[in-house]
């Protein structure tokens, strides 16, 4: 019995270049939106406005987790130890996690001070609520345009493009409720705005916490199919059987599998060493790039009865 102890840097993951930019949006975001969200906050309590100080607390919560998913990122690319033979690579996924928490905690402190204003209304400055909310748009729609292209490679990155998306959004509907406000003076339509910048954070934030969930849980990333990369591995040729397959996320942008390959008989070392690479290879398509591969030769009576 043969064991190959794979860990491959290069192919299809582009962990490294994807951490690096991911890296450099973060500290630029954070940084757009602390400064943005200062001016928000003191902006909604002046003028006594429940819509801005609700988004404000929002990009507060996407402040908080842009500078966790930053602190997860510098963590993952400390060395393995031999007590953290991964590093902590995992922290990436512990960042996402902690973040959908946060948001969801923000969603019931927006929530309750949205119930609260339609039992006490108070007067709101609409002119002031929408120009402050119009320099939110620019921020955050700035801000999320840095995650962009790597959404599709990252959690941390998806939820951070995600978020600041949403509170373009947002900002768009405070925009709309101070026009209103100053216009018509319905005060009611402050806490509205409350609750649907809840409903547009929730929205956003379940499938986040529904992906970090998993992966923390060591559960296979939902983009990799198992059923896929166990076929794939059976279509190498020499292969006669893939089982106790394993796939898990080291990191958010780092996938890992294990698995036992069963090999025709008959085969030489050349021809096994180039199995296992074209093995390797698939995989890094699939976007695993740390495999280990256990190999067995099939007897040859037992190949005889299944017709190898």
């Amino acid at each position: 019995m043969a064991h190959d102890h794979s860990h491959n840097h290069a192919g299809h993951s582009h962990g490294p270049t994807v951490l690096t930019s991911v890296n450099q949006a973060l500290i630029i975001g954070a940084v757009m939106n602390t400064l943005y969200v200062v001016v928000e906050f003191a902006m909604g309590f002046y003028y006594n406005s429940l819509a801005l100080t609700a988004d404000a607390g929002h990009n507060l919560s996407d402040v908080a987790s842009l500078l966790l998913s930053l602190l997860a990122f510098r963590l993952a690319k400390v060395r393995q130890t031999p007590g953290f033979t991964y590093g902590y690579r995992k922290s990436t996924v512990l960042a996402s996690l902690t973040n959908a928490v946060i948001l969801l905690v923000t969603v019931g402190a927006i929530l309750w001070e949205s119930l609260q204003r339609f039992r006490h209304p108070e007067p709101v400055a609409g002119g002031a609520v929408a120009w402050v909310a119009g320099v939110g748009i620019l921020v955050n729609a700035g801000s999320a345009l840095l995650f962009l292209r790597n959404k599709d490679h990252d959690l941390n990155a998806k939820g951070a493009y995600l978020h600041l998306a949403a509170d373009a959004l947002v900002s768009l509907g405070v925009v709309i409720a101070g026009i209103l406000i100053s216009n018509t003076g319905w005060t009611w339509i402050d806490p509205v705005i409350g609750l649907v910048v809840a409903a547009i954070i929730l929205a956003s934030t379940w499938q986040l916490l529904n992906d970090s969930l998993r992966l923390s849980l060591d559960g296979v990333p939902t983009t990799i199919d198992t059923t896929a990369v166990i076929n794939d591995l059976r279509g190498v040729s020499g292969v006669q059987d893939v089982h106790h397959v394993h796939i898990w996320a080291m990191s958010t942008t780092e996938n890992a599998l294990t698995a036992h390959l069963v090999l025709k008989p008959g085969l030489t070392d050349e021809q096994v060493a180039a199995l296992k690479h074209d093995a390797r290879h698939r995989l890094e398509h699939q976007n695993i790039s740390h495999a280990t591969l256990e190999t067995e030769i099939v007897a040859e009576d037992d190949c005889e009865a299944e017709a190898c």
